[in-house]
């Protein structure tokens, strides 16, 4: 992780100062930003979004999915996760905490607009960080690369009927047109694009040049998304400083769900007798969110001012601290995981001539 990288919350947190404080003395330019969309998209956060998700997808290689079987206990737990627990388990917490028990202290008109930014955060699983919290835990890295090329596959089909499902039992209307969008928008082109320019790398270069090439992008996809948090909270200065305990009390359910499924995807992983190197990925895998999605699909869908962008942008700030909290939890519990009794007997099997 470059130096940049690891203070990467420190940037945020800059960034949400500065936003804030450009939103107030200069609103005539946020406005304009705001009203630069069509059909709900707005076109300067798509382009900034682009630039931040097509250097992560350039990195999945989908040729891995063919490796699926290698580490088939471990694919399960975790897609079990991610599609079946994650978004679900996001909505009934963002329904106890932000609907019912933080009502009280937040705006009335922007609960079901918090609820919609959680369920959106949640609903995609994260695709470039998780190389990371996979290489400080220690990770199979070909595990880590199969399971986020499956769940880009997956995503492409999944996100859209996922949050049209969860927002329609959270009594908010879906614009389907805009969200079908957005899925076109923000994952099935940038996922096209990605892999066709690290074909035409690949064919010319090699792996050395994907490496060069990704070394360049990098640093502009950082750059994007503080820009884009710039924006975002440029539009929710006012909001914020009316109110400063909204951003805490978004962070409640986002904080419990990633422990929560992350821990229930270790414990998963343990009971089927998974080896640890794949656990630990699993875990972080299964946890994270691709919050990258969920900021655009949350302006697209609700516009820069909602509580939807706001709540997903709270997930951006907490996201590194809290998933290098779970890497040490992995880490640290290593030799725990390895004396689980399922791990044992798979350990011992395979000694066995």
């Amino acid at each position: 992780m470059s130096l940049f990288e690891r203070y990467l919350t420190l940037w945020v947190a800059l960034c949400i100062v500065v936003g804030i404080a450009l939103g107030y003395f200069f609103p005539a330019v946020f406005h304009a930003v705001g009203s630069a969309e069509i059909a709900h998209v707005n076109l300067p956060v798509a382009a900034l979004v682009w630039l931040m998700i097509i250097p992560m997808l350039i990195k999945v290689d989908f040729a891995a999915i063919g490796k699926v079987r290698e580490h088939w206990r471990g694919i399960g737990v975790t897609l079990f996760i991610n599609w079946a627990i994650k978004p679900f388990s996001m909505a009934a917490l963002g329904w106890l905490f932000i609907g019912y028990l933080f009502a009280p202290w937040l705006p009335a008109d922007q609960i079901d607009s918090y609820i919609a930014g959680l369920i959106l955060l949640a609903a995609a699983p994260c695709t470039a960080m998780v190389f990371v919290w996979s290489n400080l835990s220690d990770g199979e890295p070909d595990f880590t690369l199969t399971q986020v090329a499956l769940n880009d596959s997956i995503m492409v089909f999944a996100f859209a009927p996922i949050v049209g499902l969860l927002l329609g039992l959270s009594a908010i209307t879906v614009p389907w047109q805009t969200l079908l969008l957005s899925v076109g928008l923000y994952i099935v082109v940038p996922v096209a694009l990605a892999q066709l320019l690290r074909a035409s790398v690949l064919s010319r270069g090699g792996q050395p040049g994907l490496q060069r090439l990704l070394a360049r992008l990098q640093p502009a996809s950082l750059v994007a998304l503080l820009a884009t948090l710039v924006l975002l909270f440029g539009f929710q200065g006012e909001q914020i400083i009316d109110q400063p305990l909204i951003i805490a009390l978004l962070a409640v359910p986002i904080l419990i769900q990633v422990y929560f499924n992350s821990g229930l995807a270790y414990l998963l992983n343990r009971a089927t007798g998974e080896a640890h190197c794949v656990a630990a990925p699993s875990a972080l895998i299964g946890a994270s969110n691709f919050f990258e999605l969920a900021v655009a699909a949350a302006i697209s869908l609700f516009g820069f001012s909602s509580g939807a962008a706001l709540a997903t942008v709270v997930g951006v700030l907490i996201e590194v601290p809290v998933m290098l909290s779970v890497v040490k939890i992995v880490n640290a519990s290593k030799h725990w995981y390895e004396v689980g009794p399922a791990v044992t007997r798979r350990v011992e099997a395979a000694k066995k001539p």
